[in-house]
Formats: C-alpha cells, sequence, structure tokens
C-alpha cells in the first residue's frame, strides 16, 4: 500500500521554533504584569493563570518540531528568562516580582507546568523510539 507524501511546510520548523520562543518571552512579560490584578478587593493572579495553561502548549508545539529537551524546553526557557530579568530587574531599576502568593504560583506554576509538557514531549519520544525499535 502506498502511503501520500506529507506536503511541505509552508513556514520552516527553525522559524516556527523561534516563532515559539518569542511568545515564551512575551508571556513570561505578560504574565508578570498581569499577577497582581486585584478584582473588587480579591487578588486575581490572571498573569498565572494565563502562564499555566499557555506554556504548556508552547512547549508541545515546540516538540512536535524537535523532540530534543533543548528543543521542546526553549519556550519554557525563555519564558524564565523574560520572568526573572524583567521581575527582579525590571524597567527603571524596579522589581515586578513582588513577594508574595501571586509571584510564587506564577514561579511555581509556570515552571511546573512547563516542565510537565517536556516530560510528555520525552514520553512520547520514548514511544516512538520503541515503537520502531520493537
Amino acid at each position: 500500500m502506498l502511503v501520500p507524501e506529507a506536503p511541505e511546510p509552508l513556514v520552516p520548523g527553525a522559524a516556527l521554533l523561534v516563532l515559539l520562543v518569542v511568545n515564551g518571552l512575551l508571556l513570561g512579560a505578560f504574565g508578570l504584569v498581569f499577577t497582581p490584578l486585584y478584582t473588587s478587593g480579591i487578588p486575581l493572579p490572571m498573569g498565572a493563570v494565563l502562564s499555566i495553561l499557555v506554556l504548556p502548549w508552547l512547549v508541545r508545539r515546540a516538540g512536535e518540531i524537535d523532540g530534543r529537551p533543548a528543543v521542546a524546553g526553549a519556550p519554557l526557557t525563555a519564558w524564565v528568562v523574560a520572568v526573572v530579568v524583567l521581575g527582579l530587574f525590571g524597567p527603571g531599576g524596579d522589581a515586578m516580582l513582588a513577594a508574595n502568593w501571586q509571584s510564587l504560583l506564577l514561579l511555581a506554576g509556570g515552571i511546573g507546568a512547563g516542565l510537565w509538557a517536556v516530560r510528555a514531549v520525552l514520553e512520547e519520544r520514548y514511544r516512538e523510539r520503541a515503537d520502531a525499535g520493537g
């Protein structure tokens, strides 16, 4: 049985990876800005929620381009760099990463969600290798 060839992608993988890394940087910046939001006096860390929901998607898409951990984790690395650099050495020397539970949720949730996605990419890669070898 003949299997049809997959069509050439319109955008090369390297360009998509760069786009995902830039998205990781922007997500880190927006997450940092929107984490200390309050609604009617109630803290509503939308930046942390946004990061926890979107970062795994970025990592999984990078893992589709190349399953190596360094490539799949590139958006996570960009996100961490953006949060740490802007959070500790923000514009004008201001620290945007406050010492409160919202900042902890942003850091722990974002890193945890990103590492979960990297683990999922590695498990999928391992399964593909196991199926091909045996």
